[in-house]
C-alpha cells in the first residue's frame, strides 16, 4: 500500500509539472486535421481552462495527505491503481497531443476511465481531501474526453460536420456525467462537468450548440445539487 501511495504522490507532481515541458498548448492545432474547423463549437470558451489549476494542486494535497496519513488505509488503497493509471496517460498526454490528436484522443480515454474508476471507488471519509479531488479531475476530463473525439471526428469530416459533432459533444458528456452521479455521491465531479458546459455555452453564445449546451448545464447543476444534498 505504501509504496501505491508513493507513486500516486510522484506521479501527481509528475502530472502538475508536465504543462512546463508544453508551454502554451491552447488545443490542437487546425493543421494537423485535413478539414477546416474555424472556431470549433464543441471547445470551452479559453477561460475555463483554469480549472487545471485547482485540479492540479488538489491532486498533490490528497496524494500527499494519503501518503502521510493513509498510507495503509485500504479504502484509500482501492483508489489508487486506477489513479496510477490515470496519472501515466496524463503525464504524456500534452506531448502526445501537440504532435498527434489522433492518439491524444485514444489516450485520453483510458486517462478518464481510469479517473472515474478511482473515484467511485473513493470511501465517503476524507470527502474534501480524495473524493472531491478525484471528483473535480474526473468531471473535467469527462468533458475533455468527449469535448477530444467531437473535435477529432469534425477534422477528420467523418458525419455532417461540426455542429452535428458538438451537439453529440454535449450529449455524451452529460449522458456520462449523468451516470456517474447517479452512482456516486460527487458533488465536485459534477460542478466540473457544469463548469465545462457553461464554458461551451459561452463560446456558442444562442446558437444551437449554446442552447444545446446551456439545458445540459442546467440538467448537471440540478443532478449536482441532489448530490451534494446526499453528500451532506
Amino acid at each position: 500500500m505504501r509504496a501505491r501511495a508513493f507513486t500516486v504522490l510522484i506521479l501527481s507532481l509528475l502530472f502538475a509539472g508536465a504543462p512546463l515541458l508544453t508551454p502554451g498548448f491552447g488545443g490542437y492545432d487546425p493543421s494537423q486535421f485535413p478539414v477546416d474547423l474555424g472556431d470549433p463549437p464543441m471547445i470551452p470558451a479559453g477561460w475555463a481552462f483554469a480549472i487545471w489549476g485547482a485540479i492540479y494542486l488538489w491532486l498533490i494535497v490528497s496524494a500527499g495527505y494519503g501518503m502521510a496519513r493513509r498510507a495503509g488505509d485500504a479504502r484509500w488503497d482501492a483508489t489508487r491503481l486506477p489513479l496510477i493509471v490515470s496519472f501515466a496517460c496524463g503525464v504524456p498526454w500534452l506531448s502526445v497531443a501537440t504532435a498527434s490528436p489522433v492518439w491524444a484522443t485514444v489516450l485520453i480515454w483510458p486517462m478518464t476511465i481510469a479517473a472515474i474508476v478511482a473515484l467511485l471507488r473513493a470511501p465517503d471519509r476524507d470527502r474534501w481531501l480524495l473524493r472531491a479531488p478525484l471528483g473535480l479531475y474526473a468531471g473535467w476530463l469527462t468533458a475533455a474526453s468527449v469535448v477530444s473525439t467531437g473535435t477529432l471526428g469534425a477534422g477528420f469530416g467523418v458525419a455532417a460536420g461540426p455542429v452535428p459533432w458538438a451537439l453529440a459533444t454535449v450529449a455524451a458528456a452529460t449522458a456520462i456525467g449523468l451516470w456517474v452521479l447517479r452512482r456516486k455521491r460527487a458533488p465536485a465531479y459534477g460542478a466540473a462537468l457544469v463548469w465545462a458546459l457553461t464554458a461551451i455555452t459561452a463560446r456558442n453564445g444562442l446558437d444551437a450548440v449554446g442552447v444545446a449546451a446551456l439545458a445540459a448545464a442546467l440538467g448537471a447543476a440540478a443532478a449536482t445539487l441532489a448530490a451534494w444534498r446526499r453528500a451532506i
